[in-house]
């Protein structure tokens, strides 16, 4: 029992809503309950919550970054055009996938160090740098796709290749839903059990105390920059892999929003140095559902938006309330 509370620690209030909102879900629809429709849930939170992974350290940490939907759309663009190009040069479609998965991947991580950078070395607010660099990556993203989408589709064999990646599934669960537990569960052992987990929840907590201590407070921001920016490369991947092409205009677009509404609803405190993974997690499940059963009960989609700007309001006052008892 002692061990259950333990892990259910700061976050009990995200499960507790989890279950009832589940609950109200599934008696309210019968649609709802079936288990194709929770596995396209989880399929389809899977992309923005590998993201909110990421997203949960840099929150920790005490700063924001607004430039991962932009990122991801670079990221899916260059992954994509990088394939096509290598497979032109007369290289096997598997190796040609497979190099330009890690083009995406490294290019992710690259924009995460580049966001760390200006934080730490500028000195930048998190706010103003990842704002400036949302233009930014958007804007390369547009100019790398002709302001278009990307696809493989005119290789037939490079298509195959992505969507064995993408499409695949296990015990009738899509890929990128294990990809997203499997991250999960490594960067909860690192928050909880390392070091470097400790260290960033006493950067987000106090700074000035952190540095008293001798904790290099700039490399613990500087590397959650980095784990968000493979997460998001990850998801660009998954995410191409899913459809076969990015739209480099509107993909990931809200994915900042859903990312932070995610480690927010799970508990983590925007002012830095409280959060966990296992509360990131309930909060993707809790936004996947809350899409999905407005479509269910016709709501309009332009309503959509205030239905999660209430969850995240809530999720807010509630931690504060507790915080303040």
């Amino acid at each position: 029992m002692t061990q259950i509370k333990s892990f259910f620690k700061n976050c009990a209030g995200a499960y507790i809503a989890l279950a009832i909102l589940l609950v109200i879900c599934c008696i309210s629809n019968e649609s709802f309950r079936t288990a194709t429709n929770l596995t396209n849930i989880l399929r389809q939170c899977s992309y923005s919550g590998i993201i909110a992974l990421g997203m949960t350290y840099i929150i920790i940490a005490g700063g924001i970054d607004l430039a991962v939907g932009s990122l991801f759309a670079l990221c899916g663009v260059v992954t994509i055009n990088t394939t096509l190009a290598v497979a032109g040069a007369g290289v096997s479609p598997v190796a040609a996938t497979l190099l330009g998965c890690l083009a995406g991947t490294c290019l992710g991580i690259v924009g995460g160090v580049i966001n760390g950078a200006l934080v730490n070395v500028g000195k930048l607010p998190p706010f103003i740098a990842t704002l400036g660099t949302y233009s930014i990556y958007r804007s390369l993203a547009l100019y790398f796709a002709n302001s278009g989408t990307v696809n493989c589709m005119s290789n037939n064999e490079i298509e195959a290749c992505f969507l064995n990646i993408g499409s695949s599934s296990f015990l009738s669960i899509a890929t990128p839903v294990w990809i997203m537990l499997i991250i999960a569960i490594i960067l909860e052992i690192i928050l909880c059990f390392t070091r470097y987990g400790k260290y960033t929840l006493a950067t987000g907590a106090s700074e000035r105390v952190s540095q008293f201590s001798g904790i290099n407070t700039s490399l613990m921001r500087f590397g959650s920059y980095a784990i968000v920016g493979l997460c998001v490369g990850i998801a660009a991947i998954l995410f191409c892999g899913r459809m076969g092409a990015i739209q480099s205009s509107n993909a990931g677009q809200f994915y900042e929003l859903d990312a932070i509404a995610a480690v927010v609803i799970g508990g983590a405190s925007m002012a830095g140095g409280k959060g966990c993974i296992r509360g990131t997690v309930a909060g993707v499940l809790i936004l996947g559902i809350v899409s999905t059963i407005l479509d269910f009960w016709h709501i309009s989609p332009a309503l959509q938006g205030t239905v999660k700007g209430l969850v995240i309001l809530i999720s807010v006052l509630t931690q504060r309330k507790q915080k303040a008892k």
